[in-house]
């Protein structure tokens, strides 16, 4: 008689919308997962490159990242082209594992994980930037944020900037004044910004010297504003480019601030805010805090110094976003 083999049933795969992500992954959520996951010794140096690939009009991008629980990959399009024409630059989709079995047990909605993960993580360095200011520096919930772009990251910093920071003013520069204004009126008339201060300043340069924050999140590929003029205790955060022929800062800015980024193996190989201040020498000799530094409180603030984050996206923050979205409908 032939021996009797059975198949193990198939694991069910769960798939989260863009709708369900944004439900379960709250600013403050993400913003909260990620400072535990860096307390409890993830580090951002173990994170593996991105893998980018060409994609017609763009790029494939993959990014796979591991924990002793969960692993995943983050499988993305890149579309330069697509804001002029009323579309997403981002797309894809997120790919979650078991660790123990590497069996697939989530697809989420990638694009709405991007939009929360990348300003949670600008917030999460701000929030302790803020935090390590220098006596007599001090920001209160009531800062002058400026933002810098008009797209969907502009108006996603801008509401996870509202976790800290929920008394703000803000001031949005764009390339093109019918997108600011486009970018107002839809935080206008959203529940969670209904009645935010957001405005267009007609003098760009005073709005960078008053400015308490700065975030940027363009596309640009060179510095969208004068460094000199940031106010000598001001945070600024570039978040928006990657590549080394990219850059939203230049190097007066960086030259006079306290600077952190998100890893420094990343930094090195793909953040163009960098490139021609830190060369092979000061890398090796004096790198900057990476943001598990600066959670931990390992970094000094400079009286009179701006301070400066600057990160390009790394594959470690949507796996501990992703984790998060997942543990949150399987164990409520």
């Amino acid at each position: 008689m032939p021996a009797v083999t059975s198949t193990p049933a198939a694991q069910s795969v769960e798939f989260f919308s863009a709708d369900e992500v944004r439900e379960l992954l709250s600013f403050e959520t993400a913003i909260n997962a990620l400072e535990v996951a860096l307390r409890d010794g993830l580090s951002p140096e173990s994170d593996g490159p991105r893998l980018f690939a060409d994609a017609p009009n763009g790029e494939f991008l993959l990014m796979p990242a591991q924990s002793g629980t969960f692993s995943g990959v983050k499988a993305l399009t890149i579309a330069p082209e697509n804001p002029e024409r009323g579309l997403e630059k981002i797309q894809g989709l997120y790919l979650l594992y078991s660790s123990d079995t590497l069996a697939p047990i989530a697809v989420m909605e990638g694009s709405c994980l991007t939009a929360i993960r990348t300003p949670s993580v600008t917030l999460t360095a701000v929030r302790h930037l803020a935090r390590l200011a220098p006596a007599g520096a001090e920001l209160g919930t009531d800062p002058r944020i400026l933002v810098f772009g008009a797209g969907t990251q502009a108006i996603e910093h801008i509401r996870a900037a509202l976790v800290d920071f929920p008394d703000a003013t803000f001031e949005v520069i764009g390339r093109r004044p019918e997108r600011v204004a486009a970018m107002i009126a839809e935080l206008g008339a959203r529940a969670a910004t209904a009645g935010v201060s957001v405005v267009a300043p007609a003098d760009h340069d005073g709005a960078v010297s008053a400015a308490d924050i700065i975030i940027l999140t363009t596309t640009s590929t060179s510095p969208v504003f004068d460094g000199s003029l940031v106010g000598a205790n001001a945070i600024v955060a570039a978040t928006g480019t990657h590549g080394l022929d990219a850059r939203e800062v230049d190097d007066a800015l960086v030259r006079r601030a306290d600077v952190v980024v998100e890893g420094r193996g990343s930094a090195r190989r793909e953040n163009g805010n960098l490139a021609t201040t830190y060369d092979d020498a000061a890398w090796e000799s004096a790198p900057p805090a990476n943001l598990q530094d600066l959670v931990l409180g390992n970094f000094t603030r400079t009286s009179d110094r701006p301070a400066f984050y600057t990160g390009v996206g790394m594959s470690w923050e949507d796996l501990v976003c992703a984790s998060a979205v997942y543990t949150a409908r399987t164990h409520p």
